[in-house]
């Protein structure tokens, strides 16, 4: 199925070269309809190539991706100006490009361009997918007047030192696969052969198995500018005013953020739900919007799947299926309804629309992935009202349950050892290929997965994960909002991490006879932060410290039989940078050493998982 075009015809003006403040000139491409004298316009912002493909622009039916000229036209076929530019210092674009920080003040010149033009009503929306939805947070901090609408499509920071580049004090490597990536493809690197040899010559998995590396020695080293900045973002382990900048944080902002209809989307197998989630929640609470929240079963962008990983949701879990046509055709009424005043909100059913997983039958299906089902709730608000936080305690034996320990000095110890770190399997992630991909799988080591060593091992069965289970379900138990975790901990080492991972425990089933673990959200914290994110702290050996760790959001029903299983060890490579347990300065380290980590859970101390129970079950 095509895109279906509007009453008119489209022209293209391309590559007009916008100058910004300091004189750097952004190469921007405009769409226009024919025959309309005055338009809203659409601005998009990318450093993915104005003319290119993006591989999450395809629909249920048409799963060959539509070009971004292709969807410039359609809009502009509707009556849209539709404004594609490069960032600066990509692509067409000239200027350097510094990741992220100079996003909110180009944006601001763009759009200040904009609309002094003869084509332009002087409204407009901002939309985009990843870093297309990264800038729009970033001017809409700043609240332009022109702005009417936004649609942020899986990015937008509400705070990146805790979600995008950081985690809990930790570092994202996929900041690393993307550098590597689109170092390559920079206009620097086009025009010099040498230094594209150079880039291409480097093995990103090899990289990914002797950190750690330098400044100077990595595989990014023939891009200065890019290593430049990974690191930047790499050392900066505490947060200060680097991470309070425009274009990385948000949250501090939403008291001026543009008060303008919005919506923010993104999904469970996605870096950015709790971005999302945040800045649904700081921002429905201060402004008249509307503002919206959809958050489906998907990975990153990928809203016309119906499976993640190896996981499949069911016909249901696709974004037409929720709203009843193309994301193309459902976002452009979207913007005649905040920029054109038509009547009908095609989001109106609800303000937040949540995917709840879970509910399948649990066998293969014909594609080779597990059937986990699920279904669309829509609500008011997030998380949902009825919705209770009911703690989950760890208790002696493995053992996870409703009710708090009674016996006294109880605890699960392992060593944690940064030469051989627990991989990463899955989970919310993106731009990770070809070192890690997204999404749900068992969570056994498995060839496919770096860092592997023993295919068919159970996480579960590592010296160095904690697992414990609830027992057999009685009955069904739906979990819909944030997760997280407060665990009693100490360590013999000055500094370490403690991850968490929740996960659904399909009991045996022909096709699956060791049953299938899948995952639902992780978390971990950098235990030098355990007081203060801006002023951390060398760990006390032996010494017990109460923590909590913030995991993703997630929305899961559990069924009868299923085991509820909660992961606990101290490192998930290379979603995350190792962490040497030397108290080292981060992305500088050169030492490693074991830990000897402790998880306490006895009455003194009652280590447990906050679960946000839904309805009855919650009470």
């Amino acid at each position: 199925m095509n895109l279906s075009p509007g009453p008119f015809e489209s022209r293209l003006v391309s590559n007009v070269m916008v100058a910004m403040r300091d004189g750097v000139r952004l190469a921007t491409d405009i769409y226009l309809p024919v025959g309309v004298e005055r338009a809203p316009a659409l601005l998009e912002r990318t450093p993915y190539d104005k003319t290119g493909t993006n591989h999450a622009d395809v629909t249920a039916r048409h799963p060959t991706p539509y070009s971004k000229p292709t969807i410039a036209h359609y809009f502009a076929s509707h009556g849209f100006a539709y404004v594609m530019q490069d960032c600066r210092g990509r692509y067409r674009s000239e200027g350097q490009f510094h990741k992220y920080v100079d996003e909110a003040q180009d944006g601001l010149d763009t759009i200040s361009w904009l609309v002094q033009q003869p084509w332009s009503d002087g409204r407009l929306g901002t939309l985009g997918l990843s870093y297309g939805a990264h800038v729009q947070a970033a001017v809409g901090c700043l609240a332009p007047p022109a702005l009417a609408a936004q649609f942020l499509d899986s990015g937008g920071f509400s705070n990146a030192y805790h979600s995008g580049i950081r985690q809990g004090g930790a570092y994202e490597l996929k900041q690393a696969t993307w550098a590597c990536k689109h170092a390559l493809l920079s206009p620097l690197t086009q025009a010099d052969p040498a230094r594209r040899a150079a880039l291409q010559a480097q093995d990103i998995r090899a990289w990914f198995a002797r950190m750690p590396w330098r400044r100077g020695d990595s595989p990014v080293s023939a891009a200065p500018e890019y290593e430049d900045y990974l690191f930047e973002q790499w050392e900066r382990g505490e947060f200060d005013n680097y991470w309070e900048q425009l274009g990385l944080y948000a949250a501090g902002r939403y008291d001026q953020y543009a008060d303008v209809p919005m919506v923010h989307m993104s999904s469970w197998y996605d870096p950015y739900a709790l971005t999302a989630t945040e800045n649904f929640v700081g921002l429905s609470r201060r402004k008249r919007g509307p503002v919206h929240l959809i958050l489906g079963p998907w990975t990153h962008g990928r809203r016309s799947d119906t499976f993640a990983g190896d996981v499949d949701f069911g016909p249901q879990a696709t974004f037409e299926a929720a709203f009843g046509g193309s994301f193309f055709e459902i976002r452009r009424r979207w913007f005649d309804y905040a920029l054109r005043g038509a009547q009908a909100n095609p989001f109106a059913r609800g303000r937040v629309a949540v995917f709840v997983m879970g509910g399948g039958s649990g066998r293969r299906d014909a594609h080779g992935r597990l059937d986990q089902g699920g279904s669309w709730r829509w609500m008011e608000d997030w998380p949902p009202p009825d919705t209770r936080f009911r703690p989950l305690y760890l208790h002696d034996g493995n053992r996870l349950g409703f009710e708090p320990p009674t016996a006294g000095e109880q605890c699960r110890s392992f060593i944690a050892d940064p030469a051989s770190p627990v991989p990463t399997i899955g989970g919310a992630l993106t731009s990770g290929e070809p070192v890690m991909r997204a999404g749900a799988f068992d969570q056994r080591e498995d060839e496919r997965f770096f860092g592997c060593s023993q295919p068919g091992r159970g996480l579960d069965e590592r010296a160095d994960v904690c697992a414990f289970l609830t027992e057999p379900l009685q009955q069904d138990m739906e979990i819909v909002g944030p997760l997280t975790a407060r665990l009693w901990v100490s360590s013999d080492a000055p500094d370490t991490d403690f991850t968490i991972k929740l996960i659904d425990v399909h009991p045996p089933t022909p096709d699956y006879p060791r049953g299938f673990a899948m995952n639902l959200s992780h978390g971990i914290l950098r235990m030098r932060y355990h007081r203060s994110w801006r002023e951390p702290q060398p760990l006390e050996p032996g010494h017990v410290y109460e923590v909590v760790i913030e995991a993703f959001p997630t929305a899961n029903r559990f069924l009868r039989g299923h085991r509820i299983r909660l992961d606990i060890s101290s490192s998930n490579y290379p979603h995350f940078d190792l962490n040497a347990n030397t108290g080292e300065p981060q992305g500088t380290w050169r030492e490693m050493r074991r830990a000897h980590n402790t998880v306490w859970l006895d009455r003194q101390r009652p280590s447990h998982l906050l679960l946000p129970v839904l309805g009855e079950a919650g009470s």
